[in-house]
């Protein structure tokens, strides 16, 4: 029979047809297939974070993944092609295998993007909870702001006075995305704590006044600090203290709201304690216009024969002092603070600012086993409330003031770069997203050409800069 057959031409002829029907689809079912896989890794290669900016390698660590799987691919064809099954079911094992392989990737996807948000608890942040508005607080604070007078009468009367009216007016010279919102609202609180995580930052210094204590234009804070602390706990981040000059902040008054915040807030997960050279984990505060008390009243709280000692106590923690005068380091050790930070963002505005003076005063603290813990902004500009205080403006130079400072802060090689601030609006030093905005006469300053989120993006790509460099200094 089979010699027959070959010898009938129109059974040859038919046969040959059927071979190159077969062979046409099977080669129709691969360039598809082709395409297919093309499609998905154009696919993965568009899955980038927002704050993967400023040329972050993101997809290069999937690299090696995705070619194990292509090789995963490539062997399934090759098994495909042999086979002459039905070519509708090989369709289907082609899409279920890319499906699978798409899949399989998204986990480490997903694992890149915590890496790049990751919180770095070595950047703290200055965070200001003393904002509210109608809604919340049945009035506008902080947003109507007074425009504060200068203390020369004859310099004074050449400039305006009175105070903003929210919410157009606002006392600040940009305009926050979030609008004049409220510190007690949850959707504010929790949008904050995004924001910083996606800046890689890991410690929010949190502006803190003692319970029915507040700055002449606010109100107090100190009931919102667990609903803080839980939203911050939310996402990993920290909550430190920054403890502001309260009336009659003095030893005692000190020793009991230190004891006050430990035993409230102490056993959150989210509060701050830094691990010392010695392995210990102690709180930290951060104390501003520390300066104004003599180093003899604060020796009597920090140094362990003070007549008001906190130390080798249930309460002793690591105390952070303000330094803005040179003389200043000289009563910082003094008067026993474990550390000192420079806080403005004015690079030249006091000698602590001054970037080029925190060589010595690392070198300082190095000497005397204190930590030096610099201060980086991304500029000032607080004209919307002192009017008179041009000569203190700095250009945010579309972010490269900032990364001027961190440059020169990892320079010094910190153990903790603290940032000013995330949402000091008045002083214009805030890292928090903004719009740009025009009402009537008044036209707020933005971050063109820029998105809302730069000063955010801009801390992350220092953040990890941080962490690259830091391995290396200890190595």
């Amino acid at each position: 029979m089979p010699a027959s057959c070959c010898q009938n031409p129109s059974v040859w002829i038919l046969n040959y047809d059927i071979m190159a029907r077969f062979r046409r689809r099977t080669c129709i079912i691969l360039l598809l297939f082709i395409l297919f896989i093309c499609s998905i890794m154009m696919a993965l290669k568009t899955l980038r974070p927002d704050r993967a900016g400023f040329g972050d390698p993101f997809g290069l660590g999937l690299l090696p993944e995705l070619q194990q799987r292509t090789e995963l691919l490539d062997n399934k064809q090759n098994s495909l092609n042999r086979v002459h099954g039905d070519t509708v079911t090989q369709i289907s094992n082609m899409r279920a295998v890319a499906v699978n392989t798409m899949k399989a990737s998204m986990p480490l996807v997903n694992k890149l993007e915590e890496e790049l948000s990751s919180p770095n608890y070595n950047f703290h942040i200055f965070y200001y909870s003393w904002f509210g508005n109608p809604q919340f607080d049945g009035k506008y604070i902080h947003w109507n702001h007074p425009l504060l007078p200068h203390w020369d009468p004859k310099i004074a009367n050449n400039y305006p006075k009175g105070r903003h009216n929210p919410p157009e007016d606002i006392g600040a010279n940009f305009y926050p995305e979030l609008g004049s919102y409220s510190s007690k609202d949850p959707s504010v609180i929790e949008a904050h704590m995004k924001q910083m995580l996606s800046a890689s930052i890991g410690v929010i210094a949190l502006s803190w006044y003692p319970p029915g204590m507040a700055d002449e234009n606010g109100e107090p804070t100190d009931d919102l600090v667990p609903v803080i602390l839980d939203y911050a706990h939310k996402y990993n981040l920290k909550v430190t203290f920054h403890i502001e000059p309260y009336k009659d902040r003095d030893d005692r008054s000190m020793y009991h709201n230190v004891k006050y915040i430990i035993d409230k807030y102490g056993t959150h997960p989210a509060f701050y304690r830094h691990k010392t050279s010695t392995g210990r984990f102690l709180p930290m505060f951060y104390v501003y216009d520390s300066y104004v008390t003599i180093p003899e009243i604060w020796a009597n709280l920090l140094t362990v024969s003070g007549s008001q000692t906190i130390r080798n106590t249930p309460y002793d923690a690591l105390f952070i002092a303000l330094l803005v005068e040179e003389r200043h380091k000289h009563d910082i050790h003094r008067s026993g603070f474990d550390g000192m930070y420079t806080y403005f963002a004015t690079n030249g505005f006091s000698y602590g600012s001054s970037h080029h003076n925190w060589a010595s005063l690392k070198a300082f603290c190095d000497s005397n086993n204190l930590m030096f813990i610099p201060s980086v902004g991304p500029g000032y500009i607080d004209t919307s409330i002192r009017p008179w205080n041009n000569h203190n403006t700095r250009n945010r130079v579309n972010g490269k003031y900032y990364e001027t400072a961190f440059n020169a802060a990892l320079l010094v090689r910190p153990e903790i770069i603290s940032i000013t601030s995330f949402n000091e609006w008045h002083e214009g030093t805030q890292i928090e997203k903004a719009v740009p905005k025009r009402t009537g006469q008044i036209v707020y300053l933005d971050y063109k050409p820029h998105k809302p989120n730069v000063y955010l993006e801009l801390t992350q790509k220092w953040s990890e800069k941080y962490r690259k460099e830091k391995e290396q200094w200890l190595m």
